[in-house]
């Protein structure tokens, strides 16, 4: 199903999938810890143990947890965490209680807890967690081959699992889901529309689908491939695979883009210490409806 909804539209279903995941992770460096954690106050607990000021300057050289703290897509799975969505079908749906408490507790994880660096972009989590500077990282299902590397693995004994669950919520983080797939336009007909069918079909399949798992280690889109033993024998592939089974599929209506543009700005500051959650969450609001009534002109 996660493979299929993406393409979903109007009761329809128009394309056939290759592969689904694209989703966030919990990637962890099992030389810092062990196990990953199975809830965000242990997560929390773990993540100021190992935020560590090796050499006494004042600044962290160590992090308990690292990732990209102002993209909205990575904020996305603590909003499902806690019990919300951008969008319910086209409405916007930011204004609420679990924006208002998600955006509270990534905001906490950088003020109150202080496990997670004052700045963090996407490159800068991706080189503490190679550099085995960061225990914790949040990040997606590409990132996995860039971890394995013998450069790396000197640093880093990489985990993957579920990002934890929401110890406020009893809810596991939402990370969105999408795919790549195969669409055939309508004008083709009689032979190229064959060959069309039977290549989808060659590359859909079973043998093919476990290939490209094995060499670029993104999960197939066939129900059989998922429960291959490939996945269930490998901890990396089954940790993926976990994951992705509670996520939601990324929204592919057009008003998916105000949301999201709507959702940056105040999530930026929130992040900065600027901006109370209440006040992001209506802003959000406002903005993505005002988007929404532009794009409809």
């Amino acid at each position: 199903r996660p493979g299929l909804e993406c393409v979903e539209l109007d009761g329809k279903t128009w394309g056939v999938p290759i592969s689904v995941g694209n989703h966030l992770m919990l990637l962890y460096n099992k030389n810092l810890i062990k196990t990953a954690p199975k809830n965000t106050d242990e997560m929390i607990k773990i993540g100021k143990e190992l935020t560590r000021d090796l050499d006494k300057d004042g600044i962290p050289d160590q992090y308990g947890l690292v990732y990209n703290l102002n993209e909205p897509f990575f904020f996305a799975p603590w909003l499902g965490g806690f019990g919300g969505w951008p969008l319910d079908g086209t409405k916007p749906t930011l204004n609420t209680p679990a924006m208002v408490n998600a955006l509270q507790f990534v905001q906490d994880l950088k003020f109150v807890h202080k496990i997670v660096p004052v700045e963090c972009d996407y490159d800068a989590a991706d080189a503490l967690f190679k550099e085995g500077k960061a225990a914790m990282l949040i990040n997606g299902d590409w990132a996995l081959t860039g971890y394995q590397t013998p450069e790396v693995k000197k640093n880093v004994d990489l985990g993957v699992a579920r990002i934890p669950l929401v110890s406020q919520t009893g809810l596991w983080p939402a990370p969105m889901t999408s795919g790549i797939y195969f669409m055939i336009p309508d004008y083709l007909t009689g032979e190229k529309l064959q060959i069309a069918k039977e290549y989808v079909e060659f590359i859909s399949s079973d043998k093919v689908q476990l290939r490209f798992l094995e060499k670029h280690m993104r999960l197939p889109a066939t129900a059989t491939a998922l429960k291959s033993p490939m996945i269930a024998s490998d901890p990396i592939l089954k940790g993926s695979a976990d994951q992705m089974v509670v996520g939601k599929p990324m929204p592919t209506v057009a008003e998916m883009r105000a949301a999201w543009d709507a959702i940056r700005p105040n999530q930026e500051a929130v992040m900065a210490g600027k901006m109370t959650p209440k006040n992001a969450a209506k802003a959000m609001q406002d903005a993505c409806e005002k988007l929404i009534r532009e794009m409809m002109k």
